[in-house]
């Protein structure tokens, strides 16, 4: 049972009844009128139990975009129906526009649409679905709640594909390079020529040479289609907010765009997520749709606050494939966690494969460094300095493994990391 905004206006009224015969039994007699009213409405309405709402199938959204979701709402009953119709979501479903006027007569139906504005990644699900059916004098009526299924997967923003067409353009400059330059020493093979002095006897090709009058060598060149295995760390470190933006979320922005290039660029591209524990891995290959696999995997992952165990990743990035690949870590270059989980577990990759550290930068360290205003402006500055060289330090460390470190901010660590990729594809150091 459910009453409206009427029914106190109703009570109002009988501040007439009061003026003409100002007793006590009039108030009394004037309540009693005025509920058998309401009981009266809520016995005439409609049971709402007899409404079919079926909701339509909802596919995927980005995080910050805005999508539908729609409730066809029929009245399969012989009375007409009139009232209110709340589709009710999870509050990060960010559901605006959800309280639906009804108004159905016999046997009809409509069509109702909800604004969804999701503000957090995964599956964003429906909660109940709430009918009032109110009485002929509008007085009050009766309500029911019910559960019509229904989320929508909220997939990571990927902000930085603005940078990926000049990336692309930058890659293509660099293919248009490779196919001029010098052949040499590589795993591919390239072409047939005869031998003159100086070159490797192992290279002959002895069923070709007699095929022919002169003794012919393979010549080979640089393997340009390569593996990329992007590791993304979700431990409590990845929690922590830089410009209100969380590092995980801007770990993420950077390895989509890298994932974009690389399999653009026909590098196959496997990743990982993890904490103490796995919580995605994908083998995406070289296929097309690398990118959106990899968009699907990371949209249910969240920080989890515990310290990440380095060895079981590591162990999980070499059950992957030992084929030699490109292993980008996302992960905060904070001295602690480094020195005493990631270091212990570099040697197996830095063994095999080519290592790139990326990491989040704070800004605000850079802020506080350069403030001097006052004595405490000058204790922080302090504070800042000391974290800038803890981490330079512990740079340095990674460098004397053979890591590549590339720390920026949010803003230009997309940019910063894949223009490092770039560089190592010209160099041919991939």
């Amino acid at each position: 049972m459910s009453i409206t905004g009427r029914v106190p206006l109703v009570l109002l009224l009988g501040v007439l009844a009061l003026v003409v015969r100002p007793t006590t039994s009039t108030a009394w007699w004037w309540l009693l009128a005025v509920l058998v009213l309401v009981v009266a409405d809520v016995l005439l309405a409609p049971s709402p139990a007899r409404l079919d709402v079926v909701r339509r199938p909802l596919g995927q959204a980005r995080q910050g975009a805005t999508t539908h979701t729609e409730l066809v709402v029929a009245n399969p009953g012989s009375r007409r129906v009139i009232g209110v119709l709340r589709d009710a979501w999870q509050p990060s479903a960010g559901a605006t526009g959800n309280r639906h006027r009804l108004d159905l007569p016999p046997g009809d139906q409509v069509l109702l649409r909800t604004t969804l504005a999701p503000t957090r990644r995964g599956d964003r699900r429906a909660v109940r679905v709430t009918v009032r059916c109110l009485g002929p004098l509008r007085l009050a009526g009766r309500q029911s709640s019910r559960t019509v299924e229904g989320a929508v997967r909220v997939l990571p923003p990927f902000e930085s594909r603005k940078h990926l067409p000049s990336r692309l353009a930058k890659l293509r400059e660099l293919d248009g390079r490779a196919a001029v330059r010098v052949r040499g020493q590589g795993t591919e093979f390239d072409s047939l020529r005869d031998y003159v002095r100086g070159d490797d006897v192992r290279s002959i090709d002895w069923r070709a040479s007699a095929r022919s009058r002169n003794v012919v060598v393979r010549t080979w060149q640089p393997e340009r289609h390569r593996r990329v295995l992007i590791v993304l760390d979700t431990s409590r470190t990845s929690a922590g907010r830089v410009d209100d933006v969380p590092r995980l979320d801007s770990a993420m922005d950077a390895a989509l765009l890298l994932a974009a290039l690389a399999s653009r660029a026909g590098d196959a591209v496997d990743f990982l997520a993890g904490d103490r524990r796995v919580r995605a891995r994908l083998r995406a290959g070289a296929h097309r749709d690398a990118l959106p696999r990899l968009v699907d995997a990371m949209a249910d992952l969240e920080p989890v606050l515990a310290e990440a165990d380095w060895s079981r990743l590591t162990s999980a990035a070499v059950g992957l494939g030992r084929q030699p690949a490109l292993v980008v870590l996302l992960t905060p270059l904070e001295p602690a966690p480094i020195e005493h989980g990631l270091l212990p577990a570099l040697p197996v990759l830095v063994q095999h494969h080519r290592v790139v550290l990326a990491s989040v930068r704070d800004p605000e360290l850079d802020r506080m460094a350069a403030r001097r205003d006052d004595t405490a402006a000058v204790y922080s500055a302090a504070a800042a300095e000391q974290v800038l060289a803890d981490r330079a330090r512990t740079a340095a460390l990674l460098g004397t493994l053979g890591v590549d470190v590339v720390d920026a901010d949010a803003d230009h660590l997309p940019v910063a990391l894949t223009d490092h990729y770039l560089t190592l594809k010209a160099r041919g150091l991939l």
